[in-house]
C-alpha cells in the first residue's frame, strides 16, 4: 500500500527496549495497514538499535534517531514533520509503554472517518475522561494532578475536549500543515495542551473515544510534579498570547471547518 493511503503511528522512546518489540507486534496485529515511526532519543538500552535491526526486515517500521533527551514535545513535532514530509494523511501518536493499548487503534482510526455535524473530524483523542474511559494503576496524587491540569486547560484556553493532556491521538495532517511548529513553546508534556490550542485556532473539529489508560508495567516513568507545574506555566502563557499565525507556506487547506470538540498528566 502506498504511504499516501496509510496512517503513521509514532512512538517517542527513551529506554523502552522492555516494551517496544512486543508493542510493535501488537500495533501491526491490531492495525496492519499502518506504518510505525519510532523517535528515539539515543536510548542507552538499545531501543534505537533494535528498531534499526527490525526495520531492516520490515519496511513498515522506521526509526528517527536524535542526539539525546530533547523532550516529548520536540519528539512529537519531529514525528509530525516526518508524516507531512512523507505524505501521510494521518499521524497517530501513542505512548511506548502500553499505557495506550494497541487494541484501541481501530476505534481511533474509524472515528476519523465519522463526520461531526456535517464536517470532518480533524483530531481524535483516546480519552480517559469521557463516558467509558478510565485510568488504572495511578496513585491519588497523579489523579489529582491530571484532573487539575485538564480543568485548567479547558477553562483558560477554552478547549472543548475532556482529555486535553492525553497523548493518544490521531491527527489529520492537512490541518497540521497549518501549524507553525516554530511557535510551539513546550518541549515536554505540556505540548499536548499547546498543540490542541494551535489546532483550535485553525478551526479543528475534535472527537473523543473512550480508552482505559493503564500505568506502565515495565520501565521507569518520566513524569513528575515538575512536569505538571511546567504545564500550568505554559498554559497560562498561551492564554495571554495572541492568536498564532500559520506558517507562510501553508495554504488555505491548512484550516478545517470549525467545531468543538504514558506518561502524561
Amino acid at each position: 500500500m502506498d504511504s499516501n493511503r496509510k496512517t503513521l503511528v509514532t512512538l517517542a522512546t527513551y529506554n523502552e527496549i522492555e516494551n517496544l518489540p512486543r508493542l510493535v507486534d501488537e500495533i501491526f496485529a491490531a492495525a496492519g495497514e499502518v506504518d510505525v515511526l519510532v523517535v528515539d532519543d539515543n536510548s542507552p538500552d538499545g531501543t534505537g538499535a533494535w528498531c534499526d535491526r527490525q526495520g531492516a526486515q520490515d519496511p513498515r517500521l522506521r526509526c528517527l534517531h536524535r542526539a539525546g533527551k530533547l523532550g516529548l514535545g520536540t519528539a512529537t513535532i519531529a514525528a509530525m514533520r516526518y508524516a507531512l514530509e512523507h505524505g501521510y494523511p494521518r499521524v497517530l501518536n501513542m505512548d511506548a509503554d502500553f499505557s495506550h493499548h494497541p487494541r484501541y487503534l481501530p476505534a481511533l482510526l474509524a472515528a476519523m472517518d465519522q463526520p461531526v455535524g456535517g464536517g470532518r473530524v480533524d483530531v481524535v483523542i483516546g480519552s480517559r475522561y469521557v463516558a467509558g474511559g478510565r485510568i488504572e494503576g495511578w496513585p491519588i496524587r497523579r489523579h489529582l494532578m491530571s484532573r487539575a491540569v485538564n480543568w485548567y486547560a479547558r477553562s483558560i484556553l477554552r478547549l472543548a475536549p475532556r482529555d486535553c493532556s492525553g497523548a493518544f491521538r490521531c491527527y489529520r495532517t492537512e490541518l497540521l500543515a497549518g501549524v507553525d511548529f516554530d511557535q510551539i513553546r513546550s518541549r515536554g508534556y505540556s505540548f499536548q495542551e499547546e498543540i490542541l490550542w494551535h489546532l483550535k485556532c485553525l478551526g479543528a473539529v475534535f472527537r473523543e473515544v473512550p480508552i482505559t489508560f493503564v500505568d506502565r508495567e515495565r520501565g521507569n516513568s518520566k513524569i513528575g510534579l515538575r512536569e505538571g507545574v511546567s504545564a500550568l506555566r505554559v498554559i497560562a502563557g498561551l492564554a495571554l498570547a495572541s492568536r498564532p499565525k500559520p506558517p507562510a507556506a501553508a495554504g488555505a487547506g491548512g484550516a478545517a471547518a470549525s467545531g468543538h470538540g504514558n506518561d502524561q498528566p
